[in-house]
């Protein structure tokens, strides 16, 4: 069970990439600057969504990251400079219980 009291500082970041070569090349940057603990990459994805007035659809890469708070502004910058689409999603969502063990490792080799 969940407690709700329980609050870590540490976040979920969602990145759609237009193919793997981009995922590859945003995780390795976002790592070597010790933004992100870890990045797994799903390939591929189909995606649903509005854009310049129409429903579109295509498939990309989908770049699931593990981060904390306070890097998140960081993150979402160098993601933006990084990143081909015009308005690319980057999406935190608190991770709000997790192993002791992993969350200790996460803050180890984040800067």
């Amino acid at each position: 069970m969940v407690n709700p009291e329980v609050k870590t500082d540490y976040l979920i970041v969602l990145v759609t990439t237009k193919d793997r070569q981009e995922a590859e090349k945003i995780a390795q940057s976002l790592l070597n600057d010790r933004l992100i603990a870890c990045a797994n990459i799903i390939n591929p994805v189909t995606s649903f969504f509005h854009w310049q007035d129409k429903i579109d659809c295509g498939e990309e890469c989908l770049v699931v990251m593990k981060s904390r708070m306070d890097l998140f502004a960081q993150l979402a910058e160098r993601v933006k400079g990084l990143h081909s689409y015009e308005v690319p999603e980057v999406l935190a969502f608190p991770i709000v219980e997790g192993s002791a063990a992993y969350l200790e490792w996460m803050e180890s080799v984040l800067k």
